[in-house]
């Protein structure tokens, strides 16, 4: 990957004429199976621009209690767009047809209208749980029923389709736009795509340079996240079962209750009420290993390409090595 962005071919991304940065926009869009595809520089960037195409100033968006658009991303959408985002609790982070036909509201002079469904695929605050492919038709056809637009967050969204083994384009194809970030399992380090119809790329090309994600050079960038795209969407499995093992370790540890990931996520549940999340984290990085709080009693940690066999064997020693320590 480091070759590649030394050795990519680079022109101007605002001008149109970076080749490497069109080459990666083409991939990305026949991998998705849409008519365009945009290079952003991150996918809070991305999620952003989706929001502004497809919703509307004074307007909701529907999404899952626990989305990371609702989440972590800083209310981008009612701060630049006037878009409200309406939380639907589900009990295990996966939208389904009847919650998003209640969370729509109904045509009133008096209610706020809603103009959007926002999915994600693998959901991150459930643990990178996959939203199966039926269930996400499903859900797509309430909305297209009662006249909203529907946007996927697939940040993980090649995690979905390895661990799923359906192809990425046929989680995208009933959605109007997509989000797929390459800094995450992929390994590149920056960026993430934005795919939709030709129409609506153009218009989010204008909000991208808006929000000042117009890149000159981007060719650079887009070599790491091209080869990321060709060469490591296979490797995932390694990051999934790594995470499986992680996850067995964790859970045979007294006052530490895990769930089995999906994907690559793993949620550690500190069931003991004597461990607290602080304490766990500051022991963990004693011993050379880093996790973060997601929650008040639960840390999360992400397998990735720079974490080998050794690594998870590390990491489950050093929980162990956490909890004698906090637990006398």
């Amino acid at each position: 990957m480091r070759r590649a962005i030394a050795e990519a071919e680079v022109g101007d991304a605002v001008l149109g004429d970076d080749p490497t940065a069109a080459a990666l926009e083409r991939y990305a869009a026949e991998l998705l199976g849409k008519e365009a595809a945009l290079f952003f520089p991150s996918g809070i960037m991305a999620n952003t621009a989706a929001l502004l195409v497809l919703g509307r100033p004074g307007t909701e968006a529907v999404i899952e209690a626990g989305g990371h658009i609702l989440n972590y991303e800083e209310g981008a959408g009612a701060a630049w767009g006037g878009i409200q985002l309406r939380a639907v609790h589900t009990p295990d982070g996966l939208l389904r047809p009847d919650d998003v036909a209640d969370a729509i509201r109904p045509p009133s002079p008096y209610l706020p209208q809603t103009s959007l469904v926002c999915l994600e695929n693998t959901h991150n605050g459930a643990g990178g749980r996959v939203m199966p492919l039926p269930q996400l038709k499903a859900v797509v056809a309430a909305a297209r029923e009662r006249g909203v637009a529907v946007h996927l967050d697939g940040a993980r969204l090649p995690n979905a389709s390895v661990a799923s083994g359906v192809p990425m384009a046929e989680y995208a194809a009933p959605v109007d736009t997509v989000m797929v970030a390459v800094s995450k399992g992929l390994g590149a380090p920056v960026g993430s795509l934005l795919a939709g119809s030709a129409e609506a790329m153009q218009r989010a090309w204008r909000i991208r340079r808006r929000l000042g994600g117009g890149m000159r050079q981007a060719g650079m960038l887009a070599a790491a996240a091209l080869y990321g795209l060709r060469n490591h969407l296979p490797l995932l499995e390694h990051d999934h079962r790594r995470a499986r093992d992680l996850a067995s370790r964790a859970a045979r540890i007294e006052g530490l209750s895990v769930a089995v990931p999906e994907t690559n996520i793993v949620m550690i549940e500190l069931a003991d009420p004597r461990l607290q999340a602080a304490e766990m984290l500051g022991a963990l990085e004693r011993s050379g290993v880093r996790m973060v709080q997601f929650g008040a009693r639960r840390l999360r940690a992400v397998t990735h390409l720079d974490v080998d066999d050794a690594g998870i064997a590390r990491a489950g020693d050093a929980l162990e090595q956490a909890v004698r320590e906090l637990l006398p």
